[in-house]
């Protein structure tokens, strides 16, 4: 491997091959601190024609690739198995924004770029980039777009897939297609800017999109209501769905438990209501007209959702501080989970309208086989995603908890399953789902799956052992 990597060296310069274990650490753990693989070397090229040429010089010694982004991905998507055989693909080089347009509404940008100088960038031109999650500070956009990341504005916006227009890829072969077409309408054959979206970089390696901007809203409104249960929340969404159409934006689900342990974990975070709920709904409002109208929507909203006893208590968020504090609330679960100990995750999804009966009957199963087990239940209520998280009984080994993921992941799976939903919603499956899949999903089906990855990329040399 010695020449393989004085061909990476001479390629795209020998400060970007990394091969010392110390410098290499950070590229090989997974996000949640849960696994380390290894690496031949992390290799950064700088431009899409050195991945291209980084690519070919895989191809021709059948080195796998493992492509990395950010490395924010809590499936082991974007780390290496511990074989020590594959290079890590870093794109973090890649990170201009090559061009906005203001009229076609739309920015092209390489893959490395981090999401949140996205939305930057569109805000200083009067655009709004709507893809928004809690890792938006380090995640780039080619890690969304090949997990088809989801986040809290799919509601209105949809998800990556939906906000992208155009890729750049390269092949396994090592070959650039550049399809970076800022078209609504392009009905020319096969849709391949879709095959790669979502494929967690096993068929290709994207190194550019062409992304949609929308125009920033007139006001932006938050709010925080306390419900009896998860029904009552589909009940408050379609309400504000009548109430407010487009310009529902965001519809978060939280449970007590969750809003208890950031008020646990982070005391600086004052929870708005005296008395405790069992559910919340964060509800955003993004309007084009204006904060007025805006305001009147929201006020009928929840003066009409008390009235028919919907909800039980709301505060609005009367300024941007007010609305952040809101927003806190429901992005630090994850970070109060962390700090309450070790927990199993599940990021699924359910036909919307079913999500409380889920709820109820799968609690109601993992607390008879797991007495004691405590729900950290939240999500994007609104698109039916949910992050329905189990940690273990208080006071009770987390470290033996987890010995049990197996079989918890097998009563949520399987209860995922009798709903029609799906035990990936916006993560991917990476390495840690990629068996599990196939417990769900039909033969034909995983074989059309297999049929796509040969063809594309017959040497498996692309993130091998992620998704299928």
């Amino acid at each position: 491997m010695n020449a393989f990597l004085e061909n990476c060296r001479a390629a795209i310069g020998a400060n970007y091959v990394i091969t010392e274990l110390a410098d290499m650490a950070s590229y090989l753990t997974d996000w949640r601190q849960r696994f380390t693989g290894k690496a031949l070397a992390i290799v950064k090229p700088g431009s899409t024609e050195e991945v291209a040429a980084i690519v070919r010089l895989c191809h021709a010694s059948g080195v796998p690739i493992v492509p990395q982004g950010g490395n924010t991905g809590l499936v082991l998507g974007s780390v290496p198995d511990e074989s020590g055989t594959a290079i890590v693909l870093s794109l973090t080089r890649l990170n201009r924004i090559r061009a906005l347009d203001t009229v076609n509404n739309t920015v092209t940008v390489e893959a490395g770029c981090i999401l949140e100088n996205i939305q930057t960038a569109a805000t200083d031109a009067a655009r709004l980039f709507p893809l928004s999650l809690a890792a938006e500070g380090s995640c780039t956009i080619g890690g969304n777009l090949s997990t088809n990341a989801g986040g809290t504005a799919v509601l209105r916006y949809g998800n990556t897939r939906d906000l992208c227009l155009g890729l750049e890829v390269v092949t396994p072969q090592g070959e650039i297609w550049s399809g970076l077409r800022g078209l609504r309408k392009d009905n020319t054959g096969y849709d391949l800017r879709d095959l790669y979206i979502g494929a967690e970089g096993t068929l290709g390696i994207i190194t550019a999109a062409v992304l949609k901007l929308f125009p920033q809203p007139k006001a932006e409104l938050t709010a925080l209501a306390a419900l009896p249960s998860a029904d009552h929340a589909l009940q408050l969404l379609t309400l504000a769905q009548t109430y407010c159409g487009a310009s529902l934006t965001g519809f978060e689900l939280m449970s007590n438990f969750c809003l208890q342990l950031v008020a646990k974990h982070y005391p600086q975070m004052r929870l708005p209501f005296q008395e405790s709920h069992p559910q919340y709904v964060l509800l955003e409002l993004s309007d084009s007209e204006s904060e007025e109208h805006a305001t009147q929507m929201l006020e009928n909203l929840i003066e009409a959702a008390l009235e028919q006893e919907i909800i039980v208590d709301a505060v609005l968020a009367a300024s941007i501080a007010q609305s952040k504090a809101i927003w806190n609330l429901r992005e630090h679960i994850p970070l109060a989970q962390a700090e309450e100990g070790k927990n199993i995750k599940h990021d699924i999804s359910i036909p919307i309208a079913r999500i409380g009966e889920f709820i109820h009957t799968t609690d109601a199963l993992l607390q008879n086989a797991f007495p004691g087990c405590r729900m950290v239940t939240f999500g994007h209520l609104g698109d039916g995603n949910l992050h329905y998280n189990v940690s273990p009984p208080e006071n009770s080994s987390d470290v033996a908890f987890i010995e049990q993921q197996e079989a918890i992941n097998k009563v949520v799976h399987d209860s995922v399953n009798q709903f029609s939903g799906s035990i990936s919603a916006e993560h991917g499956l990476g390495a840690l789902k990629r068996d599990e899949v196939l417990r769900y999903k039909s033969e034909v089906e995983m074989n059309l799956m297999r049929t796509i990855k040969r063809a594309l990329d017959p040497l498996n040399l692309m993130n091998p052992g992620k998704v299928v």
